[in-house]
């Protein structure tokens, strides 16, 4: 069992157990006003020391719930794409890209190594603990060649995958950041491996916010043994 899983459980108890105290606490002020009502001031007080009591612990509960669970969701990853590659020549690439709701497009890269670039937006600390996880977008692949000198004279491809409309987060930010409070921090990422014919490359995004290129295990051999 991993850390993850381990923060899960009491992050878990907490919320619940902010829950019950939450019901304790309106049981409480239900009480407390009645006895108030019957001229039981004595009662009626002590009901309320015990109502706030109850929604104190509560409170408690809650942060603490909210806190854990913020340590699970930034243990967590998200995929963002596949990639797998096809050689049609020396540094001639198609590589097929499908995103996670199944869309798959073939796009034509030149190069020895791929670069898949996104933008990440995230959000202030309240929101971090509630759950609310980074949001992102593909932004660009580009071909990378390992040589410099090429690199510098060689044919270079960058394709643009953004597929924002034109009311963009990461414009708007850019724009107006004195308006978007619950944004922390607008930022690019970017992630590159090298080709081999036939590799598979799974790309995810952590909760911090940055890519993450695995290849497949096959692949993985390949690149050991020099493609």
């Amino acid at each position: 069992m991993n850390w993850t899983q381990m923060l899960q459980w009491p992050a878990t108890l907490l919320l619940i157990a902010a829950g019950v105290l939450l019901l304790l606490t309106i049981g409480h002020g239900v009480s407390c006003r009645r006895r108030w009502r019957e001229g039981r001031r004595a009662a009626a007080a002590w009901r309320a020391l015990l109502l706030l009591l109850f929604f104190v612990l509560a409170l408690l509960a809650t942060g603490g719930g909210l806190a854990l669970r913020g340590y699970r969701v930034l243990g967590q990853e998200t995929p963002v794409a596949t990639i797998v590659a096809h050689r049609e020549s020396p540094q001639f690439w198609h590589l097929s890209v499908k995103r996670p709701d199944g869309e798959t497009e073939t796009l034509p890269l030149n190069g020895d190594d791929f670069r898949l670039e996104a933008v990440v937006v995230k959000w202030q600390m309240p929101a971090v603990l509630s759950g609310a996880p980074p949001l992102y977008r593909l932004d660009r692949l580009s071909g990378r060649y390992d040589d410099i000198g090429q690199a510098r004279e060689a044919r270079s491809t960058i394709i643009d995958l953004n597929q924002a409309g034109a009311l963009d987060l990461f414009n708007l930010r850019r724009q107006y950041p004195d308006y978007l409070p619950m944004v922390d921090t607008v930022f690019g990422s970017g992630v590159y491996l090298p080709l081999v014919d036939g590799g598979v490359y799974h790309i995810s995004l952590m909760a911090t916010g940055a890519l993450v290129a695995r290849p497949d295990a096959a692949t993985r051999m390949r690149l050991r043994s020099g493609r």
